[in-house]
């Protein structure tokens, strides 16, 4: 598709809707999808056929370079409805960026804005009877693209899909948070890919993570590769520490640059709190507990919005972080993002993108 082309969406209704037996009381993450899905293929260096089609299966080659040769990336977004029935997408321009820098870097062609934005708004004008709107819940949303060359050998492939799917969702976590500080297996390696959300980034992290849950914690903090010295992220999302009056997140190419968690930094910056991106070391983060300065450490991402820690153990010795009751801002974060995202109060930042 060029710059100069209308984009045209073809719709097709499904004849068979599931809504009816969706409980929606009763949302467990990921595991019911909504009645229709976008997609888009490119072939020939052009995009084509943008449709909104049934959710269904897809046919695809054994030989399909995606299987074989990892070329996959996906973003996670959430859409929420008002109370006046006004359904919105939090900063979905933000994904949008940051999908392509994935796509980049995984030689992959970029998605044009007017299919990523306006296909997801016309995806959820379709589909806006599954958006929830009970405090708490949301319609998750997944763009995803994959290679679909049908042919073995290691080069980008010459064809992708592109794919929108979405879910409502309750809450990705339901209590606080224990992590182990991972000082062995590695995440992302400077020069790599980490900063990207790609497939192999989650698959490589289901094992440590295991072995973590069997000793008794929920996800793993990880560390840098060189050194296992400077802390990088959490299991599914980035991490943000209160140091004194200091809001710090760990920052650098080996880390996704989250789009919660850059609102909550903007906030932090915004609301007279010190804001730094930088470096933290595990000795850092400990001394900082042990001494009573590290007053929050919480989770921050689309789909754990933001989750406390606990507890977090490191070289076989447990830490305990502070009761999340006296936690002033994350706490504050928490409430103005829920006031905002359900449209309960003045998107003075224009972060809520209004579907109709």
């Amino acid at each position: 598709m060029s710059a100069t082309e209308q984009l045209s969406i073809r719709v097709e209704p499904t004849q068979h809707s599931r809504l009816s037996q969706v409980d929606f009381n009763n949302l467990k993450f990921g595991q019911i999808m909504s009645d229709h899905m976008l997609v888009a293929n490119y072939d020939n260096g052009q995009w084509t056929d943008v449709a909104i089609v049934p959710y269904g299966e897809l046919s695809v080659s054994p030989s399909m370079s995606a299987l074989h040769y990892g070329q996959a990336i996906f973003e996670g977004i959430k859409g929420y409805k008002f109370a006046d029935g006004t359904v919105s997408i939090f900063r979905p321009d933000k994904n949008w960026e940051r999908f392509n820098k994935s796509a980049a870097r995984l030689q992959m062609p970029e998605v044009p804005e007017e299919i990523f934005m306006d296909g997801l708004k016309k995806l959820l004008d379709v589909d806006r009877d599954w958006i929830p709107s009970k405090e708490g819940t949301a319609l998750y949303i997944r763009p995803f693209m994959f290679a679909t060359e049908a042919a073995l050998g290691v080069h980008p492939s010459v064809s992708y899909k592109f794919i929108i799917i979405t879910c409502p969702v309750g809450a990705y976590y339901s209590k606080p948070i224990s992590l182990k500080v991972e000082t062995h297996y590695t995440r992302a390696a400077e020069g790599g890919v980490g900063f990207s959300k790609n497939a192999g980034n989650y698959a490589l992290s289901l094992y440590p993570t295991q072995l973590a849950n069997n000793e008794g914690y929920d996800q793993i903090m990880w560390t840098d590769a060189n050194e296992h010295k400077y802390i990088e992220e959490a299991g599914t999302a980035n991490l943000i520490f209160r140091i004194g009056d200091t809001i710090i997140t760990p920052h650098g190419d080996t880390i996704l640059h989250g789009v919660t968690r850059r609102t909550i930094m903007e906030l932090a910056a915004e609301w007279g709190y010190k804001a730094e991106q930088r470096r933290v070391s595990v000795a850092e983060l400990i001394d900082g507990i042990k001494a009573g300065t590290v007053t929050e450490a919480f989770a921050a991402g689309t789909a754990a919005t933001i989750t406390h820690i606990d507890r977090i153990g490191f070289e076989g010795q447990d830490y305990t972080l502070p009761p999340v009751e006296g936690r002033e801002f994350s706490n504050k974060v928490l409430s103005y993002l829920n006031d905002l995202r359900y449209g309960k109060s003045e998107d003075t930042h224009q972060w809520n993108f209004i579907v109709k």
